[in-house]
């Protein structure tokens, strides 16, 4: 029997291109930071941010408004034009996402309100979206303004709570595409605990992911599977290094680098065996659409943790840009198809509106 949804085709297909394009912003984001982008641009101009240089004494405007920022000055100084548009380009870019990503959202959201084609249950769903989304965008600007000061890179700590809004974003609107698609299920006992267990630990990774980006810590120990020839790196062992001014001036030390990597693998390994066990202990005790999540968690946990690897394995001066960002995209999508995992257990949801919506 053909499952009967309360919201139509266009709805439904709106909110999941609006679901790829915030994987595609936080992608991007990734990007940025990786090709040490981020900082390019120094202002943040709505309207007219639009507009990029469009002749040589525009660039070169920008150029020398970049020329004061410490980026420059203590790793950038032989920047070319040439170099400078490259890095231009990812900032650009990242924020012209964004910008869009807006039109494509408010504007429908606006046409399906006048046409009465979403009601309370749903609006209340996509205003959270919208919200957090406007609290990313704040705390990403903060970000920036952070690398504008005295540190040439942003703020480990704030890129951090950047980045989980981002992801928390990106849950809600997995939340809201999961109601209007009724996924729910009578699960047998056990099953959404273990799944929650599951997402804990990897929300706890994520903190610890956005560190690792923010520290740079991948640099410091680029070994596999020990860490520059040891399981624990001395620097952890020493109980005088375990101090909050060791956390915080993580650029002069290796302390904080250190623990934040050393956990980021242990909770790899940790969520690694977790869904391993999952998938092998439980894949014949759920109904089908579950069994599709949880083969695709299966599969992407796997290969996370071979290009978390194969990132390490690979760093020369830097974090190599693809293995790098595809570390990032399958690890977000891991994330995904585990909220998908879990409403597709969830027990059987409520009708939430007795009108019928228009249709078409």
């Amino acid at each position: 029997m053909k499952k009967q949804y309360l919201y139509t085709k266009t709805i439904r297909f709106w909110l999941l291109t609006g679901l790829i394009m915030l994987i595609g912003q936080v992608i991007l984001g990734g990007i940025t930071r990786l090709t040490g982008s981020g900082l390019s641009i120094t202002s943040w101009d709505i309207i007219t941010g639009v507009i990029p240089p469009l002749n040589k004494a525009d660039w070169l405007e920008a150029f020398e408004l970049y020329k004061q920022t410490p980026q420059f000055h203590k790793l950038n100084s032989d920047f070319t034009l040439k170099q400078f548009k490259f890095i231009y380009f990812w900032e650009y870019f990242h924020r012209l996402w964004v910008r869009a990503l807006g039109i494509i959202f408010l504007i429908p959201f606006v046409v399906f309100l006048i046409r009465k084609q979403i009601d309370t249950f749903l609006v209340k769903r996509l205003l959270l979206v919208v919200v957090l989304a406007g609290l990313t965008a704040s705390a990403g600007w903060i970000m920036v303004m952070s690398g504008l000061v005295d540190r040439p890179w942003v703020n480990a700590y704030k890129l951090t709570l950047h980045f989980l809004l981002a992801i928390a974003t990106i849950g809600a609107m997995v939340k809201c595409i999961a109601d209007v698609y009724l996924m729910e299920n009578k699960p047998k006992k056990g099953h959404t605990k273990f799944v929650m267990i599951l997402l804990a630990f990897t929300t706890v990774q994520l903190v610890f992911a956005g560190l690792m980006a923010g520290m740079r810590a991948g640099l410091y120990y680029a070994t596999w599977p020990s860490m520059n020839g040891t399981f624990i790196p001395a620097v952890l062992l020493d109980a005088s290094n375990w101090t909050w001014d060791n956390m915080t001036n993580y650029d002069t030390f290796s302390f904080a680098p250190a623990l934040v990597q050393f956990v980021h693998r242990i909770l790899a390994y940790i969520i690694l065996a977790l869904t391993v066990y999952y998938y092998h202990k439980k894949r014949n005790h759920v109904h089908t659409s579950a069994i599709k999540w949880l083969t695709v968690s299966y599969v992407l946990v796997v290969f996370q943790v071979f290009l978390g690897i194969m990132t390490l394995l690979k760093i020369k001066t830097g974090i190599p840009l693809v293995y790098g960002t595809l570390h990032q995209l399958v690890g977000l999508l891991y994330v995904i198809s585990l909220l998908f995992l879990y409403y597709s257990l969830r027990k059987k949801i409520s009708i939430w509106s007795k009108k019928k919506l228009p249709q078409g």
